[in-house]
């Protein structure tokens, strides 16, 4: 391939793996898409290529809803809670409006899309193309995407996640559930929660993790209490930005053993996201990459 052949493709990966990881919420699987999409851009005839980001986005597009669909069944008997595969975003400032789309509230509420809805949604409201390019990019025509884009934004209206939270007082709620957390403190701790808290723990079946997701104030506090006398020994804590949120990473041996992150609403927390699923942690930066760890006092 061309030299300024391979550059161009560079100079849209990024477009390509901010599409690919919200339509899959997997990193591993958005970097295989792009990757499956670089080799069909050698492979495609240059007479073909008019527009090279219209060619490759709508390449990623398809690729992602055959991911989806052939990824359903799995999806379905996954053991508990199916969360995204969380991604640091501390050094990669999105602006705002793709910065919500990475939370993981907001992937999670996509996954009661279809493949072809979550692509239409993203597409249009997410990314801002119009009902036309939309619709060439998911090969249907565009009075169906705009019925599809209907149904899809009905289904999300009521549940979408509108968070919007000063950073400075996330760290401080963020330290605070810490400290309560570890130090036993039941009442400090539901003091900090929201009265509809919830819990949602992705083990995947291969690490121990709640099945079911836990809610209310007390049942979390005493989770997350029992959780800490567990698991705190040998542990690093390090307060870092997850899908776009204040979220800690969790080390032991050098080896990431579990990410958090917070929904936050009218200062307290609304949500907790636990991931100990190792296939989900195994793209996180390595604990060398971060500054002093939190630990228990």
């Amino acid at each position: 391939m061309e030299a300024h052949e391979a550059n161009t493709f560079t100079e849209h990966r990024q477009h390509l793996f901010a599409i690919a990881y919200r339509m899959t919420g997997s990193a591993a699987d958005a970097e295989d898409l792009v990757q499956e999409a670089y080799l069909r851009w050698r492979r495609a005839d240059p007479e073909e290529i008019r527009v090279p980001r219209a060619f490759l986005t709508t390449v990623i597009t398809r690729l992602a809803i055959q991911h989806l669909e052939s990824a359903r069944v799995r999806r379905e008997e996954y053991v508990g809670p199916w969360l995204p595969e969380p991604v640091v975003t501390a050094e990669h400032r999105d602006p705002a409006e793709l910065s919500e789309s990475l939370t993981m509230a907001f992937l999670v509420l996509l996954e009661s899309l279809n493949p072809v809805e979550r692509a239409v949604f993203l597409l249009h409201e997410v990314f801002d193309y119009s009902h036309p390019e939309t619709a060439a990019l998911v090969g249907k025509n565009e009075e169906a995407c705009r019925q599809i884009l209907s149904r899809a934004k009905q289904a999300l209206r009521q549940r979408r996640p509108r968070y919007e939270v000063e950073r400075s007082a996330a760290e401080k709620l963020t330290a605070a559930l810490y400290q309560t957390m570890t130090a036993g403190d039941l009442e400090g701790l539901m003091s900090l929660l929201d009265e509809n808290v919830v819990i949602y723990s992705d083990g995947g079946g291969l690490r121990r993790a709640a099945i079911n997701p836990i809610h209310g104030p007390d049942r979390v506090a005493r989770f997350l209490i029992g959780v800490s006398r567990k698991i705190d020994d040998g542990l690093h804590r390090y307060a870092t930005e997850i899908n776009s949120q204040i979220g800690m990473l969790g080390f032991r041996d050098g080896v990431v053993e579990n990410a958090v992150v917070l929904d936050i609403a009218n200062d307290r927390i609304a949500a907790i996201y636990i991931v100990v699923n190792p296939e989900k942690l195994q793209n996180l930066p390595e604990e060398r990459k971060f500054h002093e760890p939190h630990t228990a006092s």
